[in-house]
């Protein structure tokens, strides 16, 4: 087998110029995240080599919220603009922002995977609907997410007598891609990965924007090796090869075949929970399921949700998604939110964010940080932080019912999180109110709705007093129509079932 398009992780990293737009491709918890790159540009940084100001474009969150994935990049120097859909994973990339060190751009993770289809295809940007009336509309904060971000990234269309958001084009210099095996010609092949992500739409933007694709694998296999249907990037758009003989599946799992679907596969039981807020959350939002729903769970609260389904076995009476492409299965969750076990389906994620965005999903359940008068939401800055909403815009805003779910309040009542305006808006009451759809909001002490005339108070929890332990902690007044309804009680129970 000759070498063909193999190299070192430092020889590929050489290839990255100064000034570089550079695409990554990964999810939290190490899912398909080329670290072995990261680690060498890091390496080559900090010895003086360069490259210097660069522009990061990731979808998802990538690191381990201490010091791999972007973690790897946040130098200053290293990186001038910053482009992520969700930034939580990298408390370093987050100090750089607040500090306005780089500049800080935040977008849909599904409208950056489907503006890589875009830039690959020659066309001017990504035309939709999603992000209408949060803060990545031009009108609010157009995405920008310091001040140092100046850059108009997003702007207002009107295409047939209707409001659109335009996602602009750019050119993609490099796409750090990953996968589990790679032979001389460049063929990738993810079969042993635990989903696909926006892998190939990256490598295409690339190779189309006449920049260069990178990718790491696990394994070096002879050319001709591969199964045709089992190359997922072909060697035709791949520069340079570099095998990382460590890579794992994330960072605390080497391997599971029952996640990266080449076999189904005896369950974990779920174990039993001791009671908590969360707990009862997740039992009074699991009531709003309805059979053979398409879904989508969140990352946090909600997962509580999915966990409760596995343990009733009801994971067959629903069709259950995530934004990372997976369909069925059972959803884990904390640092590998993004796996299934026993998925039924993988598909690349660009196709999931299309099927979110043209509303194939009738009920998700999502987390929420701030709550206000007018049903508006924000999980995308908190307290100044920019935390960036992932997935959370593409699926809110376009769910037929969105169940959003969270306790009532934080730090013991010291943080209120029903306020009188949301510091940044995800989720826009309005724009779901005129695309007639739906949104309740569980506490574990109330629950509200969504209407035109604003938030109504709907259920109550079992010995909760209205007025001491809902509205006089509240930043505003909800409509209280008569005796709300008070929650089943069972659900408080610890013999819940």
């Amino acid at each position: 087998m000759g070498d063909g398009k193999f190299m070192t992780a430092d020889a590929a990293v050489r290839l990255i110029r100064d000034g570089d737009t550079v695409a990554l491709t990964g999810g939290g918890g190490g899912l398909l995240e080329p670290s072995h790159l990261l680690r060498a540009i890091e390496r080559r940084f900090l010895v003086g080599e360069g490259p210097r100001n660069l522009t990061a474009v990731h979808a998802l969150g990538l690191g381990d919220k201490k010091s791999e994935g972007m973690n790897r990049l946040a130098h200053e120097g290293l990186v001038r603009r910053v482009i992520g859909g969700h930034w939580v994973w990298s408390p370093r990339m987050q100090r750089l922002a607040q500090e306005e060190k780089i500049e800080a751009h935040v977008l849909p993770s599904g409208c950056v995977m489907q503006l890589y289809r875009e830039i690959a295809a020659g066309r001017p940007g990504l035309f939709t609907h999603v992000g209408l009336g949060t803060f990545v509309d031009p009108r609010q904060a157009g995405g920008r997410m310091n001040a140092s971000a100046r850059d108009r990234l997003v702007e207002l269309a009107e295409i047939g007598g209707k409001e659109y958001l335009w996602y602009k084009s750019f050119p993609v210099n490099v796409a750090l891609i990953r996968g589990s095996f790679g032979d001389a010609a460049g063929n990738i092949s993810l079969d042993q990965e635990a989903a696909n992500l926006d892998v190939h739409a990256a490598a295409l933007a690339a190779h189309n924007s006449g920049g260069i694709v990178i990718a790491q694998v696990r394994t070096a296999v002879d050319v001709n090796s591969l199964p045709a249907r089992s190359v997922r990037v072909p060697g035709a758009i791949v520069d340079a090869v570099v095998v990382d003989p460590s890579q794992v599946m994330s960072y605390d799992l080497p391997y599971d075949p029952t996640i990266s679907g080449e076999r189904r596969g005896p369950l974990p039981g779920e174990p039993d929970e001791p009671l908590t807020m969360r707990q009862v959350i997740a039992r009074r939002a699991h009531a709003e399921l309805v059979d053979g729903a398409v879904i989508n769970y969140g990352v946090g609260v909600a997962e509580g949700v999915a966990r409760l389904v596995a343990r009733r076995g009801e994971v067959d009476r629903h069709y259950q998604t995530i934004e990372h492409g997976i369909y069925g299965g059972a959803l884990l969750d904390g640092l590998l939110f993004g796996f299934a076990r026993n998925p039924a389906a993988m598909v690349d994620a660009p196709s999931q964010f299309d099927f979110y965005s043209g509303g194939g999903l009738d009920i998700a359940f999502l987390g929420f940080g701030e709550v206000d008068a007018r049903g508006d939401v924000n999980v995308s800055k908190l307290g100044g932080v920019p935390v960036g909403p992932g997935g959370f815009i593409d699926i809110a805003q376009n769910a037929r019912k969105v169940v959003f779910c969270g306790t009532f309040d934080a730090k013991g009542g010291a943080v209120q999180k029903f306020v009188e305006r949301v510091e940044q808006i995800t989720y826009s009451g309005t724009e779901a109110l005129r695309r007639g759809h739906r949104a309740v909001y569980v506490t574990e002490r109330a629950m509200f709705e969504l209407t035109a005339e604003g938030l109504v108070l709907t259920e109550v929890a079992p010995g909760i007093d209205i007025r001491r332990d809902i509205l006089d902690r509240m930043g505003f007044q909800p409509i209280v129509r008569g005796e709300p309804k008070r929650m089943d009680a069972a659900i408080f129970a610890a013999d819940f079932a």
